[in-house]
């Protein structure tokens, strides 16, 4: 794993060099190439000036900042370099928080935070056994890809540091912004049966299958083609709008159904309803 950061932590007088991880791994990405519809070449991006349209080259490019029609201050990258903010190499802890306190809105990505040397360990897992103990997290700043971002610590449940990117509460967007909110309520009749509902429906979290479906239906789609086979979809039938008592009612007695234990198979013949296969569609491959 490579590490994307090298600095300190640092809350009060005592200071922790660490590296900073990507928590996601983008390589279970799927990505796809743009190709030329008549023969399959790939398709070239120039960068092209739109003032004189001339090509250009990544060293003939510079960053700059419109303050102006028409008019940019040039930013240097040593510009950026000599900025004066400890963020760039220290993530200064400015106070601990209860987690409830953080609104989940604002969290953006996660990462991973180790010790950097034998040397900070001892002062790393310190930090991280007082975090779990003391059910607190710590926020700090810290200067990612010209950005510098509010830092959320918090303890693994397997042991180690996640630093969790924080969104200013300025980016955030107000709810109340979003149209016809204030016609919502709810009935209390409705309201006790839906209850019963998510009771019903309760699992722990490692109970419920997180896995990427619609990545997993595109590679078996790359394989058939690639095979030269016929691609065979399913069409889920339309469901009858029900009120929504009844359709309550009806989702409990499922969700009750689905935690009684399997019964033996009997030998008995199935229903018509059970014989009836689903609808498929084929079509063959281009």
């Amino acid at each position: 794993m490579r590490a994307i950061w090298r600095g300190h932590i640092r809350f009060s007088l005592v200071t922790i060099p660490i590296r900073i991880y990507n928590a996601i791994d983008t390589a279970e990405t799927i990505r796809f190439n743009q190709l030329h519809k008549d023969c399959n070449g790939n398709i070239g991006y120039d960068k092209r000036c739109k003032k004189c349209d001339e090509k250009v080259k990544n060293d003939d490019i510079v960053k700059g900042y419109k303050y102006e029609p028409d008019q940019y201050v040039i930013i240097e990258k040593e510009d950026l370099d000599n900025l004066k903010l400890k963020s760039t190499k220290i993530i200064e802890i400015e106070g601990f928080v209860d987690a409830s306190e953080v609104h989940h809105t604002l969290f953006d990505a996660p990462y991973f935070a180790g010790p950097d040397g034998e040397v900070a360990s001892t002062a790393y897992a310190l930090l991280c056994e007082t975090l779990k103990r003391s059910n607190k997290l710590g926020i700090g700043k810290v200067v990612l890809r010209d950005r510098e971002s509010v830092m959320l610590m918090a303890p693994h449940s397997d042991g180690g540091l996640v630093l969790y990117k924080l969104r200013y509460p300025h980016e955030v967007r107000d709810i109340k912004d979003v149209p016809q909110l204030e016609s919502v309520a709810a009935d209390e009749d409705q309201l006790k049966l839906a209850q019963t509902l998510v009771d019903s429906m309760t699992k722990s979290f490692d109970q419920i299958e997180l896995k990427d479906k619609y990545k997993d239906a595109v590679k078996e789609l790359i394989a058939r083609k690639i095979e030269g086979k016929e691609i065979v979809t399913v069409e889920e039938e339309e469901r009858p709008v029900v009120d929504i008592m009844t359709a309550l009612k009806a989702s409990i007695d499922h969700a009750k159904a689905e935690k009684k234990p399997m019964k033996k198979a009997t030998g008995k013949k199935r229903t018509a309803a059970a014989q009836q296969p689903a609808k498929t569609k084929k079509r063959k491959v281009a």
